[in-house]
């Protein structure tokens, strides 16, 4: 299988949106019980930093970057998501993704990038581990799971963060 890592383009948003719901529906990657639409997503993600997974007949993972705030202030700092469809689960496309990531985000300007993950989902834990993130803090019973079949589950998070070396150090 080849694969290429590559800049996500609006053609690639049914793939996005479809990888983006098997996660919500396998119940450890979010509190979401629904995929939005294309246009919702674009606009709650930066509009840089957004790649794809591809083989050449699909798109098997894909990354991208939120802001975590309007403020001047944390214009370097932004939560990462990467999601792998599930028929290509442990093949090292999250980690291909999340590496790509990191050196995208860097060239726009990005020193802080953080995540959220559910203290179970420990496979997202370890991927993030080894590339440098770091815990820097829990949630306990941040959020309630809104749809079946966890409905009305409590979740706990741990919030991890990767500070750059290069980028907001002067």
């Amino acid at each position: 299988m080849s694969l290429a890592i590559r800049p996500m383009v609006e053609g690639d948003a049914e793939a996005v949106i479809a990888i983006y719901q098997d996660g919500i529906d396998r119940g450890d990657s979010t509190f979401e019980a629904q995929a939005p639409n294309w246009q919702d997503w674009s606009a709650s993600h930066h509009s840089h930093s957004r790649l794809v997974a591809a083989t050449e007949s699909s798109v098997v993972g894909w990354a991208a970057l939120a802001p975590v705030s309007r403020r001047q202030a944390y214009r370097g700092v932004a939560e990462v998501s990467v999601y792998v469809a599930p028929s290509s689960l442990g093949r090292g496309i999250g980690s291909l993704l999340l590496t790509a990531m990191i050196d995208s985000a860097e060239g726009e300007g990005i020193w802080t990038l953080q995540s959220s993950i559910f203290e179970e989902n420990t496979a997202s834990a370890r991927l993030h581990a080894r590339h440098g993130f770091r815990i820097v803090g829990r949630r306990e019973r941040i959020a309630r799971m809104t749809h079946a079949p966890q409905r009305g589950r409590w979740r706990d998070t741990i919030i991890l963060e990767r500070r750059s070396a290069h980028v907001g150090n002067e």
